[in-house]
């Protein structure tokens, strides 16, 4: 079916707009962008030589393995082309301004007295500046050591010393401030690693009498150890049962209920005369009578002050009579201050102990207290002599989980391999019920 023309509609193209928007211009900008891609590609190709567009091949098409390699090997880089220009198109200007550089811009007198000055030895305190920052760069840069290289200890020699630097007077801030000023850094070592968290060696040595084949003092100071360590135990078990169990004495029911009556009867008054609790006598007499103000009298008030003044005097008399008589015992102040230093060194030795005492027991880490493994031992019977018949008396992996604890590493805390669950109520519903009274059993019949 042949396609159906419509009729051109005919409109107004008076104004710029109207002309743009009426008017169909493809096949100009098509002949536009054609011209221009001939034009970056060097010109129009109908203007152009069958010599200049095509090249008669006379090498053979497939070229060998090595001669492929080699033109490949002298062949540009494709990563060059985007630094080549991507079109034959002239640059429409031929002659550019260069930008001079701030040396070029500089007056002659301003160089010429630049140069006199730098003669005479004579630089800017910002010129200064900037050179003492490039040698310390400089020196940074040659002083950083190469990736993979551990040629130097920084732990070991202090900047300080290395650079000549008095470090008695100062405080740690300034010295901070004066290495910064000198380029450097104090390097801090980390929190975790300046203290340990316990002195305890990780491996404390074994004693001797757990050998395998110990001499007999080293087994008998074993076993008397243990024996000691047991004796405690019993000696605190039976003082725990002495102030607990054995304070209270058994009592019958009869005997509690008893005793129970009077402690209830306690403090109740006897039964008395019912005749004898009346009063007969109708007026109500107070228990404190009201007490009459009366005021002082001007002779009261003169001789109060007398006695506070005569007070006074006496008081003062003999703070300086305390006075006198303290320059006469010098001596004995002598001896009581050195009785005192003396109390405090013991106090302070005592001290110093316990200090190192405590350092050596484990910390309080959590609410479960630490308890350490018993000592392990053997009896004189049990000792083999050999390696070869030796048992294991003990468990190395447990062993080691209390030393942690021992040394503050971990906290203490009671293994619980077992979780508990949860106590689920059962019932039987209402309708699920079955009465077993209602149900009549009939005979069984073969």
């Amino acid at each position: 079916m042949p396609a159906i023309k419509s009729k051109k509609r005919k409109v107004s193209k008076k104004t710029k707009k109207a002309w743009r928007k009426h008017v169909d211009t493809k096949d100009i900008d098509k002949f536009l962008e054609d011209s221009r891609l001939e034009e970056r590609l060097g010109g129009s190709f109908a203007a152009r030589k069958d010599s200049e567009l095509f090249v008669i091949s006379t090498e053979p098409e497939v070229l060998p393995k090595k001669t492929r390699r080699e033109l490949l090997k002298s062949k540009e880089p494709r990563c060059f082309n985007i630094l080549k220009p991507h079109t034959a198109v002239p640059d429409p200007i031929t002659k550019r301004n260069r930008v001079r550089t701030k040396e070029e811009r500089k007056n002659a007198l301003v160089l010429r007295k630049e140069a006199y000055r730098k003669a005479q030895g004579i630089v800017k305190l910002k010129d200064r500046i900037r050179l003492k920052n490039q040698m310390l760069a400089m020196k940074k840069r040659l002083s950083k050591p190469k990736r993979g290289e551990f040629n130097v200890d920084v732990w070991k020699d202090k900047l300080e010393k290395q650079l000549g630097i008095d470090t008695e007077w100062m405080s740690p801030d300034t010295l901070r401030h004066t290495l910064t000023h000198f380029g450097m850094k104090k390097k801090r070592i980390p929190t975790s690693l300046r203290k340990k968290p316990s002195v305890l060696p990780a491996i404390e040595p074994p004693h001797p009498g757990t050998s395998y084949n110990p001499s007999y003092e080293d087994h008998q100071n074993l076993l008397q150890e243990v024996a000691q360590k047991e004796m405690e135990l019993i000696k605190q078990e039976e003082h725990l049962d002495r102030v607990t169990t054995k304070m209270f004495r058994k009592v019958s029911p009869e005997e509690r209920e008893e005793n129970a009556l009077k402690d209830m009867l306690e403090g109740l008054k006897p039964e008395e005369n019912n005749d004898s609790d009346k009063d007969d006598d109708p007026t109500v007499k107070s228990v404190n009578p009201p007490v009459r103000n009366e005021k002082k009298t001007r002779v009261q008030r003169r001789k109060q002050k007398e006695q506070k003044a005569l007070a006074y005097k006496k008081q003062q008399e003999k703070l300086e009579k305390k006075k006198v008589s303290d320059i006469y015992k010098l001596r004995l102040f002598n001896k009581q201050l050195a009785s005192k230093e003396r109390k405090e060194k013991v106090q302070k030795e005592r001290k110093l102990k316990k200090k190192a005492l405590k350092a050596l027991g484990p910390k309080t880490l959590s609410k479960v207290k630490f308890e350490p493994l018993e000592t392990d031992f053997k009896l004189a019977t049990e000792l083999t002599g050999n390696l070869r018949n030796a048992e294991p008396i003990t468990n190395l992996l447990q062993d080691r989980f209390k030393s942690l604890q021992q040394r503050n590493i971990i906290a203490p805390a009671k293994l619980k391999l077992n979780r508990d669950k949860a106590k689920v109520k059962r019932y039987i519903k209402p309708d699920h019920k079955i009465d077993m009274s209602k149900i009549k059993l009939g005979d069984n019949k073969v």
